[in-house]
């Protein structure tokens, strides 16, 4: 095992999952208002592996890191699907068929 000194080089992505208690909702009904559930310190998220509430450095770069994959993945399906091969000339107009349609050849 290596000796290391200080801080990781980067933040290791933890498992989350939705409070037992809250059921992910941050709060617990009461008889007459709503209070602050005290299972996952009111975020709605605990290790998946314990069920321990986070911290709330820790829970803050947890939920930084689930962001930016959520949000990496929303662009992945937002770029167009590029066609290459012969497929993509039936695709695509050419313009050079009648009227400027599209011509394949066939």
């Amino acid at each position: 095992m290596k000796k290391s000194h200080g801080p990781a080089f980067r933040a290791a992505q933890l498992d989350l999952a939705k409070c037992p208690a809250c059921r992910g909702k941050a709060v617990i009904r009461g008889v007459f208002h709503e209070l602050a559930c005290v299972q996952c310190n009111a975020s709605g998220w605990v290790t998946a592996e314990t069920g321990e509430a986070l911290s709330l450095e820790v829970l803050v770069t947890q939920l930084s890191i689930l962001l930016q994959a959520a949000e990496h993945q929303i662009e992945q399906l937002k770029r167009p699907v590029v066609m290459n091969g012969p497929a993509a000339q039936y695709e695509q107009n050419n313009r050079r068929g009648a009227g400027g349609s599209n011509y394949t050849g066939d």
